[in-house]
């Protein structure tokens, strides 16, 4: 069979896009090396961030506002609940440049926005610690997206419209043309058009590019923590932006403990080798920071290891690949693309669609390189 759209990796941003194209009509088979949701990308570990009112660029708001308003629809969808509206501070000195552009971005939307002091953070959330000099940005109708139940909702959606959604099938070859071939290792498949959204295994796919891609090895874990303090129902999401480190976290949500990670950092790894167990040595970097800024959180109960995809901005490729103008690649979401998934995907396949996406993706073309 030969299907209007092959996307090549089913994760967050490929079953999003399966979706919104089979329920406009295309005859789309998905493709993944795994069984989406699964741990070997970057779309696991429960919870990731969800804001508007945006530190890496005023750029991406509309782009927000928009997956914001497609989460709430993919709730009542599939009758789950997807988005936990704990607020999201970001905390900085008070000349930190992430923090203002924070500050610009709710401006310019008109987003709600409290600035605190140090004063009143520490007043408000008696579990951090933070020097004179810092403010937070508060931004209370952000939150917290639910990550494997976001990326199995999409996958229901586009099998239940009609989507192929193949798993386990490690894509080997990729032939460009008026039709497209990917094949893998048990078959080969054919379609008009081709979405390649394959995290880390993107530049190994596409190596005729050369796309400036780095797979870096990241951790999270979850510590010990008192409720009261730190549970859902007191406690924000939250970013820490330092003078050459950032760390970000979750509170205890549903009792599973206090989550933080480091988001700058990391080491580049082989996407096809196992990756490097938590350790010792990433137990001490998270413990560092707490000791700090958190000093009431508790003892380590679980760490994990994921994968960023970087580009060298840190913004991502959302674009056509050059001289090939029905396949499209998205990648490099380093760090901070889950959020964005399901507008990302109603993006792509709008660009398979239509040739354009309705909102820009101007940041985010391989020119730029």
């Amino acid at each position: 069979m030969k299907f209007d759209c092959i996307i090549v990796g089913a994760g967050s941003m490929g079953m999003a896009a399966a979706y919104f194209l089979t329920k406009a009509g295309k005859r789309v088979c998905a493709i993944d090396a795994f069984n989406p949701p699964h741990t070997n990308g970057n779309h696991h570990g429960e919870t990731r961030i969800i804001r508007y009112a945006y530190g890496e660029g005023v750029e991406y708001v509309p782009l927000a506002l928009r997956a914001a308003t497609l989460w709430q629809q993919l709730e009542q969808q599939v009758n789950k609940h997807l988005l936990l509206r704990t607020g999201v501070a970001n905390i900085g000195d008070n000349d930190n440049p992430f923090i203002h552009t924070v500050i610009e971005s709710a401006k310019k939307y008109d987003l709600p926005l409290e600035i605190l002091n140090a004063e009143e953070i520490m007043k408000r959330w008696p579990g951090i610690q933070v020097g004179d000099n810092m403010i937070a940005a508060f931004e209370p109708t952000s939150g917290v997206l639910r990550v494997e139940d976001c990326v199995a909702a999409y996958k229901e959606l586009a099998i239940n419209e009609g989507a192929k959604v193949r798993i386990n099938e490690s894509v080997q070859h990729i032939a460009f043309g008026n039709t497209v071939k990917v094949t893998t290792a048990n078959n080969t498949y054919e379609a008009d058009s081709c979405i390649i959204c394959a995290g880390a295994w993107t530049k190994k796919l596409l190596q005729q590019y050369n796309l400036p891609l780095n797979p870096i090895r990241k951790t999270f874990a979850w510590f010990e923590a008192e409720e009261a303090l730190y549970g859902e129902a007191n406690f924000p999401a939250f970013a820490v932006e330092l003078s050459n480190e950032c760390y970000y976290g979750f509170p205890s949500i549903n009792g599973a403990g206090f989550k933080i990670g480091r988001h700058d950092g990391g080491e580049t790894v082989n996407p096809d080798k196992a990756l490097r167990e938590f350790d010792v040595s990433d137990t001490a970097d998270l413990r560092q920071f707490l000791a700090t800024y958190m000093p009431q959180v508790g003892t380590l109960k679980e760490g994990k290891v994921c994968k960023y995809t970087m580009t060298p901005d840190e913004h991502f490729i959302i674009d056509f690949l050059p001289e090939q103008s029905n396949v499209i690649v998205a990648t490099g979401f380093s760090g901070h693309g889950f959020k964005f998934s399901s507008a990302i995907g109603e993006m792509l396949a709008q660009m398979v669609t239509d040739g354009k996406p309705q909102l820009s993706n101007e940041l985010f073309k391989l020119n730029r390189f």
